[in-house]
């Protein structure tokens, strides 16, 4: 009910002068001004703004941290070095060996320290390179370590550098125990310690939705868990929802490894169980254990899968992944991947996945797909190749979906899917989403037996090619020779293939999928070249002389 009654009177404002209220016109002016140089700018990210980070040793000594320009294309590197002896090296090269590379070195002479853009040949001797696109910005002692920033653009025009481009990109290291008279002199194969690091470097610009205000989170994890002293180690574990668990939407999910395990934790996955079972049996132990049940078998729905170096993962607002619901198990396996190639004994670990899910469904179910190639033996690569490839095909016969990939939504076509990545696992994430859960190929089993039968005709060895030999046996009776190579690799190209075109329970759909004719590829996508010009004037060949001794202000 409304009431009547005298209105209030307002309060009066003091008149400003002339001189303050010119003043405070031309300060929300040039408040103005910040803020469209900023919107202008866009989302590139500065200097010292590091969010993608990565360990690059196992033991965690060295860590990488660095941020992407696609407006200047550039990347600046931040290499952490907590126990800095006489230098490093840091780099990347095709396949993660250390010749035919691209390297920043840092490096000592015992008095003085340096810093240079390098390359590699054939034999893996460090070279001066002539044209010196790795930039310094700053090297700084801190009491966490040694803070090394540089900077590299995506092109560069130098044909020793590495073209720095979308995919993965095989990253190298290694640390100086002894100083150097100069560049030359390091001996690289000497190296005690170096490896590999695989990262996705170019992260695409997303921008990160809002959380609904009802936004719930859920971590699975693998408690207490004790990392096996063994170099490769999958650990299964089964963890289930509460009981009367409804529909929700995964909106969004994240890793939560355990801190000081950052360099052991290589990839994690989260599946949902076959909802055909009523219960699970309740296990933590390694996933190729003969004490693990049967059952986990059953638990391939993914959920949400993470591996080193990506960070969390969004679904755009209009869409979001199945979770719970009556028709759907309470039952989940998370899979974590330790890497521990120096058989560390001890590590306790309790690494998962963080779920954030909402009970406020979204327009769109999502979906998750594996593509590539099918886990099996008669896909092989001959000892000793270079390079070679293997095509995994996803058939339009098998689907036709609209996806939303990491950086725009298309559409795909029929024809062929081709995985020409050095991946283990393809997954895409898209809406709306429909039963096909895996979508994969391999050569056609009949025509790898008319291969062998091949090889045994134009061989003096025979190859047994009975039923009883399995197709690895084969593979290892074969003589490599030219021939042999140029013939398997022939076959791959032009054979028919068996399609798995499997539902979440891995039993294919019905129909004809034995013998399907390679899809034709009506459009290749074009690769993208980032831009780069040359200077007029020639850049110095010189090393940088680096001032450790300067320490950061805690």
């Amino acid at each position: 009910m409304k009431t009547a009654g005298r209105k209030r009177a307002r309060p009066s404002c003091p008149a400003l002068k002339v001189r303050e209220a010119a003043s405070m016109y031309f300060t929300l002016l040039a408040v103005f001004l910040v803020i469209l140089v900023a919107a202008l700018q866009g989302t590139d990210r500065r200097e010292g703004d590091f969010p993608y980070k990565v360990p690059l040793d196992p033991q965690g000594l060295m860590e990488l941290s660095w941020n992407v320009s696609y407006r200047r294309e550039e990347v600046h590197f931040q290499i952490l070095v907590k126990d800095l002896r006489y230098g490093l090296l840091f780099g990347m090269s095709d396949r993660g060996g250390f010749d035919h590379a691209d390297l920043a070195v840092l490096w000592s002479d015992g008095r003085h320290s340096y810093f240079a853009d390098a390359w590699t040949d054939q034999d893996g001797q460090l070279h001066m390179d002539a044209q010196q696109d790795y930039k310094l910005i700053r090297a700084q002692k801190t009491p966490e370590g040694l803070y090394l920033l540089f900077k590299r653009s995506f092109g560069t025009c130098d044909p020793k550098d590495y073209l720095i481009e979308d995919g993965t990109v095989h990253l190298i290291y290694g640390i100086l125990e002894a100083p150097v008279p100069s560049l030359h002199a390091v001996n690289v194969s000497a190296l005690r310690w170096k490896g590999l690091q695989r990262v996705q470097l170019l992260k695409p610009k997303i921008s990160v939705p809002e959380m609904p205000s009802d936004t719930m989170t859920m971590e699975i994890r693998a408690p207490n868990v004790e990392v096996p002293d063994q170099e490769t180690t999958y650990w299964c574990y089964i963890t289930e929802l509460p009981d009367g668990f409804a529909k929700h939407h995964i909106i969004k999910y994240e890793p939560v490894i355990t801190k000081g395990n950052e360099a052991l934790v290589h990839h994690m996955e989260v599946f949902q169980c076959a909802a055909q079972f009523d219960t699970f049996p309740h296990y933590s132990g390694p996933c190729d254990s003969k004490m693990k049940p049967e059952r986990l078998n059953f638990c391939r729905h993914v959920l949400a899968a993470w591996a080193m170096g990506a960070q969390a993962f969004y679904y755009p607002e209009e869409a979001g992944l199945v979770f719970g619901g009556p028709s759907s198990s309470r039952y989940l396996r998370l899979e974590v991947h330790y890497h521990n190639p120096l058989e560390l004994k001890g590590r306790q670990d309790s690494s998962g996945i963080r779920l954030y899910y909402t009970a406020s469904l979204r327009r769109y179910d999502a979906g998750i797909m594996e593509l590539g190639l099918v886990y099996t033996p008669v896909m092989a690569i001959p000892p000793g190749e270079s390079h070679f490839h293997l095509t995994g095909y996803c058939t339009d016969k098998c689907t036709q979906v609209e996806i939303r990939m990491l950086k725009k939504v298309v559409t795909v076509l029929p024809g062929g899917f081709g995985i020409m990545e050095e991946m283990c696992v393809n997954y895409i994430h898209y809406y709306p989403q429909t039963s096909l859960e895996l979508c994969k190929s391999a050569v056609d089993l009949g025509y790898l037996h008319r291969y062998f039968n091949l090889v045994n005709s134009f061989n003096d060895e025979d190859i047994c090619t009975c039923p009883e030999t399995s197709v690895t046996q084969q593979f290892a009776s074969v003589p490599w020779n030219s021939f042999n190579r140029d013939i398997l690799k022939s076959l791959y190209d032009f054979a028919p293939i068996s399609m798995h075109c499997n539902q979440s329970t891995a039993v294919r759909f019905p129909g004809e999928w034995e013998k399907q004719p390679l899809p034709t590829i009506v459009e290749v996508l074009r690769e993208s070249r980032p831009h780069c010009e040359r200077g007029s004037d020639p850049l110095p060949t010189s090393p940088t002389l680096v001032d450790l001794d300067r320490t950061a202000a805690k």
